[in-house]
């Protein structure tokens, strides 16, 4: 599966909003999986969209057909988009599905890692972060994915920000020094999404 992030700074929120309504005509596209996405707790005018697709050709197909003509419905709302594929390597927790449904926020964390560090990086969130999240209550579903040049995303789905917000405060120090994170990641850059319901597809 391939995960599509999008992170852009929204000029024209109203304008914005009525776009993101119009890419419900992804629904029929072949090899879509599943759209949704909100507002950055941290920085209100930031918006994260989350797509998934079967695969990469599915995708470059669509890119080619039909992106343009959904993607005109917002033109001039936003600028600064940032745009990242990352191939799905495994689930947090089992059985991720491309649904944002019983969430209220999504975790995103996105990671540079040093190159000589990528087989201990990944052994790490597979054998140690993977079973704290998915452990937790208000843990939904969650995904671990790769893209070339040694990025990684983590996307999970939490039921309420006060559920993460226990995990973090009760969990993630004690594991950062566990897994040496810190010698692992050159970049780390991070988020806390406010899911709109309006804007999954």
């Amino acid at each position: 599966m391939l995960v599509k992030w999008i992170r852009c700074t929204v000029v024209d929120r109203r304008g914005f909003e009525r776009g993101q309504r119009k890419w419900a005509g992804l629904l029929g596209e072949p090899g879509f999986r599943g759209q949704g996405g909100g507002w950055s707790r941290a920085l209100p005018h930031v918006a994260h969209v989350f797509a998934f697709w079967e695969s990469r050709a599915f995708y470059d197909s669509f890119m080619a057909r039909s992106h343009d003509r959904l993607a005109s419905g917002q033109a001039g709302t936003y600028r600064d988009a940032q745009v990242k594929l990352f191939d799905h390597r495994f689930d947090v927790k089992t059985g991720f599905e491309p649904r944002f449904t019983g969430a209220d926020v999504v975790r995103v964390a996105h990671c540079k890692v040093r190159e000589e560090r990528v087989e201990h990086y990944t052994l790490m969130q597979e054998k140690v972060w993977n079973p704290a999240m998915a452990g937790s209550p208000g843990m939904i579903r969650g995904l671990f994915g790769a893209a070339p040049e040694n990025e990684f995303l983590v996307m999970s789905m939490w039921r309420s920000e006060a559920e993460h917000g226990k995990y973090r405060r009760e969990r993630v120090e004690r594991l950062l020094l566990r897994t040496q994170t810190e010698a692992d990641v050159a970049a780390l850059a991070g988020d806390v999404v406010a899911l709109e319901p309006a804007w999954t597809v």
